[in-house]
């Protein structure tokens, strides 16, 4: 049985992928925030572990939040880059690991379209949550590197699983209440991931290491979610409304300012395909994504 140090285990992406972690013989030792075994704001402290840990997985971090003064801008690198550093000087105490597997996100590219992104275009990304975890892919490079530290660096799309924050979790809630409409026709394609799946990973990347976009090779479109969601939550499929209609209300909250709930940019994000190659994870690690549209339950 291999043990495991899981930060962030409490969270989303913990609750849906600590049962996966078990499953697959993984003694698993949490730490983060209350309800963890190791109790520590990684973000202010170095954490005291009981113990050495083969394998750590570090998903702890700060995500599904629009900045909107500079201190909340300053946390995502607090908790994300910081606090990956404070990890890291905890594990420097108590013994490196054999492998380190890094939770980071496709949002590292900086783009808002575009189809089969692989994992060698460029970081762009500039908001505080994508700079944050550049730097902090960055320094778990060097650090790994120095301490001759196998590094998995994941870079999930869109995750879901069972009552999901973020983009997936706004679109439940809006079909839920009725006040969810599709635009032209909703058939831009995500990428998305099972939250599962991140469990099913560790195994194949403990011995590898490497860079890798995670995602299904489905690519589902918004009016395939639209009509899971839907399903599951006994409503009909949401109003769909032409595209033109749309920008006309776009453009009005362009004027109207932040507050809006649909502008030019939130328009392009929700009607643009936006999709990520999973192929270098499928041919190296011989990893078979699970379909989400097979098996995304939203609670």
């Amino acid at each position: 049985m291999n043990n495991i140090l899981f930060t962030g285990a409490t969270g989303f992406l913990g609750e849906n992928t600590l049962p996966v972690l078990q499953q697959h013989g993984f003694k698993v030792t949490t730490l983060g925030l209350a309800g963890s075994d190791v109790v520590c704001d990684l973000s202010r402290e170095v954490p005291v572990l009981p113990t050495s840990y083969p394998v750590v997985l570090h998903a702890a971090g700060k995500a599904h939040v629009v900045p909107k003064t500079p201190e909340e801008e300053k946390q995502f690198f607090e908790i994300n880059l910081q606090g990956t550093k404070n990890l890291c000087a905890g594990l420097e105490q108590s013994g490196v690991p054999k492998a380190f597997v890094f939770i980071s996100t496709v949002a590292v590219y900086g783009t808002e379209q575009g189809e089969n992104i692989e994992e060698t275009h460029p970081l762009n990304g500039d908001s505080p949550y994508a700079k944050s975890k550049i730097e902090a892919e960055r320094f778990l490079t060097d650090w790994c590197r120095t301490n001759g530290v196998i590094l998995t660096v994941l870079r999930p799309s869109l995750i879901a699983g069972k009552n999901p924050p973020g983009n997936l979790g706004a679109m439940i809630r809006g079909i839920e209440t009725g006040r969810y409409v599709g635009i032209g026709g909703s058939k831009a394609r995500k990428s998305v991931l099972m939250a599962g799946d991140i469990a099913r990973l560790v195994p194949l990347v403990m011995e590898k290491g490497g860079v890798y976009n995670v995602c299904d090779s489905v690519h589902p479109s918004f009016g395939e979610l639209e009509q899971l969601i839907a399903a599951q939550l006994g409503k009909s499929r949401p109003v769909n409304i032409p595209y033109v209609f749309a920008k006309m209300l776009a453009l009005v909250g362009d004027l109207l300012g932040a507050k809006a709930p649909i502008n030019s940019p939130k328009l392009d994000k929700i009607t643009q395909s936006l999709t990520f190659s999973n192929e270098k994870a499928r041919r190296e690690l011989g990893w078979d994504p699970l379909n989400v549209l097979d098996h995304f339950k939203i609670s």
